[in-house]
């Protein structure tokens, strides 16, 4: 899964300057009420890169959905001059901060992220460094025109502050050509609002390694992830309140989950202390792989592994782009008995149970032009073993 301890210092980006392009979107001084808005860059942790750096020059917003570059009413935060950000040190809450601006109130539903040309002054402007690999080029053909676009639903209201954070998801949004050597950036972002709430807690030793991860889960599909630091505390933040499924995995461990973890409004809930840190025992691995073919000379499709539990939710476990030149995938994934674990509100322990039903049982699901094919599986995998897994488009 996506997972990849990162840096735990505030990331600053400040606003210099704030322009309007066509009406009075964001001028002071009109008479219509205004509010602020606040904005940040969070992520979701990475699979297989110690960096993903972008360099943003500016952000865009506009209350129409289908307005278009040029068209009148768009506000924009502009950083003078542009800054990089490695957005793997954004986990466990930290945040890159974008800077505030006023302006008209109102709904906005379309936010773009502009970022700088990879250039002859600046040819790593943005860029990837694959886990064992050197510094290359990430390409971002729509980021340096229109911009990285986002629909969001942002309402400003007077007097107020919009407070949002705008959420990669790194693992996602890096699609490696394999025969060019090259890694586009496809972006995977959500837009939430910047808040209190959130789950934390601590994993022992074997989750504080590269490949490991810890998300929330709703109905089986991540909404946020991150890894833990070296003392392997962790925190996922911000988070809209609701009920979520805690999902921990490791390479060489087995899964674990606690299921019906509460989040409160402004409220982070701790599931369990470091000396009760959950460390699962070690499980042998498989291997999930194949090939998406589209048709088209650039493979654009995702493939994400799945597992459903026996008495529980169905939870993912790996979800990321193919090869944009052949259309591989591969997925190494434990093969043991997930154990899961009720929430309890503490000082009362967590209490897992192995699930031997789900153990080595996994689906696949490929999507590639809006199209997902019908889950593949469920497929029995054990340690050492090899499923071979094709799909074919359209």
């Amino acid at each position: 899964m996506k997972l990849r301890a990162l840096l735990s210092a505030l990331l600053s980006l400040v606003v210099l300057a704030l322009l309007s392009c066509g009406g009075d979107g964001g001028i002071s001084g009109t008479g219509a009420p205004e509010g602020t808005l606040r904005l940040s860059l969070g992520d979701a942790p990475s699979c297989g890169y110690d960096e993903i750096n972008i360099t943003v020059q500016k952000v865009r917003v506009h209350q129409s959905a289908t307005a278009d570059d040029a068209d009148a009413g768009w506000s924009e935060i502009v950083l003078a001059p542009a800054k990089r950000v490695d957005l793997l040190t954004l986990t466990n809450g930290v945040l890159a901060e974008l800077g505030e601006t006023p302006l008209p109130a109102g709904k906005y539903t379309q936010l773009r992220l502009v970022l700088a040309d990879n250039d002859a002054a600046h040819p790593l402007a943005n860029s990837v460094v694959p886990s064992g690999g050197g510094e290359t080029a990430l390409t971002t053909p729509s980021a340096q025109q229109s911009g990285l676009k986002a629909n969001v639903d942002i309402e400003v209201a007077p007097n107020q502050l919009a407070d949002f954070v705008i959420d990669f998801d790194a693992c996602r949004s890096i699609v490696k050509n394999g025969k060019l050597g090259k890694y586009h950036l496809k972006p995977v972002i959500q837009v939430v609002p910047r808040l209190v709430s959130g789950v934390a807690g601590f994993v022992g030793g074997s989750i504080v390694t590269p490949g490991a991860g810890i998300s929330l889960q709703q109905a089986g599909l991540p909404v946020k992830s991150t890894v833990a630091d070296s003392s392997g505390h962790f925190l996922l933040q911000p988070v809209v309140p609701g009920s979520y499924d805690l999902v921990i995995t490791a390479p060489g461990r087995a899964t674990a989950v606690v299921t019906g973890v509460p989040v409160a409004t402004n409220v982070v809930t701790t599931v369990n202390t470091a000396g009760s840190a959950i460390d699962p025992p070690a499980s042998g691995s498989g291997m999930l792989d194949g090939t998406v073919v589209t048709g088209a000379a650039s493979i654009d499709a995702t493939v994400a592994v799945a597992q459903a539990l026996t008495a529980g939710p169905t939870i993912t476990l790996a979800d990321a782009p193919v090869d944009a030149s052949s259309g591989a995938y591969a997925y190494a994934v434990s093969v043991a008995a997930p154990l899961v674990a009720p929430y309890a509100a503490l000082p009362a322990p967590l209490v897992f149970v192995a699930d031997p039903g789900a153990a080595g049982r996994f689906t696949l699901t490929a999507t590639a032009g809006g199209t997902t094919k019908p889950p593949a599986g469920p497929l029995t995998l054990t340690a050492g073993a090899v499923v071979h897994t094709d799909f074919v488009f359209p």
